[in-house]
């Protein structure tokens, strides 16, 4: 049995395994402070309209308990509660304790704290008793995961038989002409606005590549469905530069 180090990527970069998981921690941690006004930079506000679908998909109803996963400063939260109304209660979790202050600050400027818990937690390895939450949601965060099979594994036993999993990631366009607009866009404007905006342009260069090292549609609606999850489907967005998949624990 060979002794060396299992590696994984991060971007375009290959690391040992062990290591991912700090580096990703250090890239949300340097942006944490500029992450909201970032994403409505990158996206021209799109990644809003993106958010909405995703809570019009998910149909939120009272007393549903939520699980948003690299919740980070709380978008999701915040949509499902507004949506959901009466009883309903949101778990957010970020391996980044600086993302979750952010959207604590947040929720107490909006009168939302009251249904809220913040906690700094691994997606691979959840803190929750099996069978806790009736909707489990992670919005792009599941491409910066070391292994994506496991948290898509921690999904399932978390959820309540009859729960739902729904996950918003970058994806890949199908028309080769976008992509590569797409591409030369992401590739020479994002860096250079996260080093204007944020003083980061490792940081963004890091985003950039990591969407770019994410399984396509099909190829991840497969893992949904190997990870035990049923009625699995994808919406694409924009053409397919963002993607909606779901899946549900029967």
């Amino acid at each position: 049995m060979s002794d060396d180090p299992k590696t994984t990527h991060f971007g375009y970069q290959t690391v040992e395994e062990g290591a991912k998981a700090g580096m990703v921690h250090g890239v949300f941690s340097r942006v944490a402070s500029k992450y909201d006004v970032m994403n409505d930079l990158m996206s021209g506000g799109i990644h809003r309209i993106w958010k909405d679908a995703m809570m019009d998909w998910l149909a939120p109803r009272p007393g549903q308990r939520l699980l948003d996963v690299a919740g980070g400063t709380g978008d999701i939260a915040f949509r499902f509660l507004g949506r959901a109304g009466a009883g309903a209660q949101a778990t957010v979790l970020d391996l980044t304790e600086s993302m979750l202050i952010e959207g604590q600050q947040r929720a107490e400027a909006a009168n939302m704290a009251h249904a809220l818990d913040w906690i700094v937690g691994d997606a691979m390895a959840l803190p929750f008793a099996d069978n806790s939450f009736d909707v489990y949601t992670i919005s792009f965060g599941i491409r910066n995961v070391t292994r994506i099979e496991d948290a898509l594994a921690e999904a399932f036993r978390v959820l309540r038989p009859g729960g739902r999993l729904m996950v918003l990631e970058f994806s890949q366009v199908p028309v080769p002409m976008l992509q590569k607009a797409y591409d030369l866009y992401s590739f020479n404007v994002i860096p250079a606005m996260g080093q204007a905006v944020a003083g980061d342009r490792d940081s963004y260069q890091y985003l950039v590549e990591s969407i770019r090292r994410f399984p396509d549609q099909e190829r991840f609606a497969a893992m949904i469905r190997d990870a035990g999850f049923e009625q699995v489907k994808y919406r694409n967005l924009s053409m397919g530069i963002a993607a909606l998949h779901s899946g549900w624990k029967i």
